[in-house]
C-alpha cells in the first residue's frame, strides 16, 4: 500500500475530513482493521490567510511548499492538499517536491471526460470563481469548457441570453 501525504491545517476541519474519508474507504475495501498509510503535516493557516488577504501569493507558495517538503520527508509517495484555495499555487508546490501532487481538479475532469462530456458548470467559493485557477486547469489541461458565473453576470451563455 502506498503512503498518502496530506498537507492539512487549512483548515483543520477539512484535514480531519480527508483523514476520515480515506480511512473509511480503505477499511471498506480491505475489511477488518485495515487503515491507510498516511503522513499528514498540518500548517498554521493564519499566516497563509494573511498572505492571501495581502495578495502575497509568493509567500503562500513558500509556506505551503515548506509543508509539502515535510510531507515528502515523512515518506509519502504522493501529496494531496486538503483545501481548494492553495491549489492556485499547485505548480510551485509541485516544483518544490519530487513526489507527485494529485491536483483536486484532475479526477473530476477525468470523470467528466470519461462520461463523454466536454462542457461543465463550475461552482465554488468566491475566491475560486474570481481567480479562475480551477477553470483554467479544466480548459488548458483537459480541453473542457467550464461555464461559470462571474459577479454581476448571468449564469447563461452570453449568446443564449
Amino acid at each position: 500500500m502506498k503512503t498518502i501525504g496530506i498537507l492539512g491545517g487549512m483548515s483543520w476541519v477539512s484535514s480531519a475530513e480527508y483523514y476520515r474519508l480515506i480511512n473509511q474507504e480503505v477499511s471498506k475495501r480491505l475489511g477488518g482493521l485495515h487503515s491507510a498509510n498516511i503522513v499528514m503535516y498540518s500548517v498554521d493557516f493564519a499566516p497563509i490567510e494573511e498572505a492571501v488577504q495581502k495578495n502575497r501569493w509568493d509567500l503562500v507558495s513558500q509556506l505551503v511548499a515548506d509543508g509539502a517538503r515535510h510531507v515528502e520527508a515523512g515518506g509519502a509517495d504522493f501529496l494531496v492538499l486538503a483545501v481548494n484555495t492553495v491549489h492556485s499555487c499547485a505548480d510551485s508546490i509541485q516544483a518544490s517536491v519530487s513526489i507527485p501532487l494529485l491536483h483536486i481538479v484532475d479526477p473530476a475532469a477525468e470523470a467528466v471526460r470519461s462520461d463523454g462530456l466536454k462542457t461543465v458548470g463550475l461552482l465554488g467559493t468566491r475566491f475560486t470563481m474570481e481567480h479562475g485557477f480551477f477553470r483554467k486547469r479544466l480548459e488548458s489541461k483537459f480541453g473542457l469548457i467550464a461555464h461559470h458565473r462571474n459577479k454581476g453576470t448571468s449564469a447563461k451563455r452570453e449568446n443564449n441570453a
